[in-house]
């Protein structure tokens, strides 16, 4: 009886002698993506010794597929791929693959069926994803393919890591930055309710509310100047009585102030307002927006830089958001 044939090297093999992952791997074989210097010699290293030869036609595919990040956003409705926020992130992803030959597409996940996920799990051609306004849903709709390609800004799991602005510390910054000029009739027009990050600032409202005795008054936004203003509209026919406002962003505070002036009340004057995210704007405003820090791009970049090194990552990791005081409040 002849002997049998030795079984040639596999991909998982390489792999498993460099100790790398099998997509770190792939990537040095096949020759796309992001890979540390580290990982390449020592796949190339491991092969060599190995003796393995990849697979040309698979190969193949996989380059003529196109290897891009994607920033997969939850909305209500596609209008959520126009927020600057969104926008923010995709820059600052795209500084971050750019110098690696990948590029970054971005896509709606709609709040309702976030199941596209499948489809970008089953995609040869996406080497990660970051999702935006993570949603419980979302995050159980990852497929197992996509675990340790995925990561959260925002709500994050036990296989999702997440990055994020610690905003309710920014907001509480805010809020107590009000109370201490002496405001005592608070009302907060918050982000999307469904959004859990937005409830961070929710939660450090109530709090100061119930500290100081005062009532929480709430208002509904969408972190939208539009909105913004007709919250504020509706905020001065439930509360006449209201000294300020706290948006729960930039966008929505400059409506605010803009109803406010409309009606013929000054600020902050009459009614102090403040928001978060410090936008450029918010510094050339009339009057200029006392708000609290958010590093958007920071941020995005620690997640498409996790995304692409596959290192192991915290559960959560929060950035530090800071209070910027101006003429607004």
């Amino acid at each position: 009886m002849g002997t049998p044939a030795a079984r040639p090297p596999t991909l998982d093999d390489v792999a498993r002698a460099a100790g790398v992952s099998r997509a770190t791997a792939s990537r040095v074989l096949g020759g796309y993506g992001f890979a540390s210097a580290r990982a390449r010699t020592r796949v190339g290293a491991a092969a060599e010794h190995l003796g393995y030869v990849p697979d040309r036609t698979a190969r193949a595919l996989v380059r003529g597929a196109g290897v891009r990040l994607v920033v997969a956003v939850v909305g209500r409705d596609d209008r959520v791929l126009d927020d600057p926020y969104v926008h923010r992130v995709v820059s600052a992803a795209s500084r971050v693959c750019a110098p690696h030959g990948i590029g970054v597409a971005l896509e709606w996940l709609p709040l309702a069926d976030p199941s596209g996920l499948t489809r970008l799990g089953a995609d040869r051609g996406v080497c990660g994803v970051i999702l935006v306004n993570t949603t419980q849903a979302a995050l159980d709709a990852v497929p197992t393919r996509l675990r340790g390609r995925v990561v959260s800004i925002g709500r994050g799991s036990a296989t999702v890591p997440s990055f994020d602005v610690d905003n309710a510390a920014g907001a509480d910054a805010v809020l107590r930055h009000l109370h201490a000029s002496g405001r005592r009739r608070i009302v907060m027009v918050t982000g999307p309710r469904w959004l859990t990050c937005a409830e961070r600032s929710v939660t450090a409202y109530r709090e100061l509310m119930r500290a100081s005795g005062a009532p929480a008054r709430l208002v509904t936004g969408d972190f939208t100047a539009v909105r913004g203003g007709s919250a504020a509209l509706a905020a001065l026919r439930r509360w006449p009585d209201v000294d300020a406002i706290y948006a729960a962003s930039d966008a929505t505070a400059f409506g605010v102030i803009a109803a406010l002036r409309g009606r013929g009340v000054g600020v902050p004057h009459d009614v102090a307002v403040a928001g978060f995210d410090d936008l450029p704007y918010a510094a050339m405003s009339s009057p200029a927006l006392t708000t609290a820090t958010h590093p958007v791009d920071r941020i995005a970049a620690a997640a498409a830089t996790a995304v692409l090194t596959e290192a192991p990552a915290p559960p959560s990791t929060a950035f530090a958001s800071t209070l910027v005081t101006r003429e607004s409040a």
